[in-house]
């Protein structure tokens, strides 16, 4: 007959039973979070801060390059206007020396025409040949001064004779012995003339006519 243990089936190994895990309380063993600061920006605020800030920058410097790049096209627009000015200017200059060259050339021509005018020999074809070259000579700006009677001025007219006149009161051109001829303003030959100025006293006794007249036409000088 089997003894059977006292208590055996009340008791087992304390292995067997099954352990309960340990739970933390959330209340009790979490730890508080810390809690957002006040006026604090947020990370993606502050990168585009930056972001934009680089930009700015950039800008500034693309802005300070086109101004210096506006300053070298309008320095080099005005060297280039400067230098179309002068190339128009030497181009007209070239071209009116040497225009006055070719008339320079041809005045002796003129001038042998003119004589044949004078003495009646300028006739037939002849006379047209000369009449057309003294129309192109004119055409290019050729223009011939000096006549009889007109005051000497000494830039445009050259004295070749001189002599005195009572009917002068300034020195005269009397005579014109090879007249001048320029273009525009330039003077590309002075005239030859005969001049003539006043005879010495005459300017002394031609006052004192003057005097004795005006005298008489006042009824004389005062007396006493």
């Amino acid at each position: 007959m089997t003894e059977e243990t006292p208590g055996f089936d009340e008791q087992q190994p304390q292995s067997a039973q099954p352990q309960q895990p340990d739970v933390p309380s959330g209340s009790e063993d979490a730890e508080p979070k810390a809690a957002p600061q006040e006026g604090a920006a947020p990370a993606g605020d502050a990168g585009a801060a930056a972001q934009v800030a680089g930009l700015t920058a950039q800008l500034d410097q693309v802005r300070t390059a086109l101004g210096e790049r506006t300053a070298d096209l309008q320095r080099l627009q005005a060297e280039y206007q400067n230098y179309r000015r002068r190339v128009e200017r030497d181009r007209i200059q070239v071209k009116e020396i040497a225009i006055a060259n070719l008339l320079t050339e041809l005045l002796p021509v003129l001038d042998d025409i003119g004589r044949a005018r004078e003495h009646g020999e300028l006739v037939g074809g002849f006379k047209s040949v000369a009449e057309s070259l003294e129309t192109v000579a004119a055409k290019m700006g050729l223009m011939q001064f000096g006549k009889e009677g007109e005051p000497f001025d000494p830039t445009i007219h050259e004295a070749l004779m001189h002599s005195y006149a009572p009917d002068v009161t300034e020195t005269t051109c009397v005579a014109i012995l090879q007249p001048g001829y320029r273009i525009g303003e330039r003077t590309i030959r002075p005239a030859r003339v005969a001049v003539a100025e006043p005879q010495p006293g005459a300017q002394t006794v031609k006052a004192e006519e003057t005097e004795t007249a005006d005298d008489k036409e006042s009824g004389g000088p005062d007396e006493g």
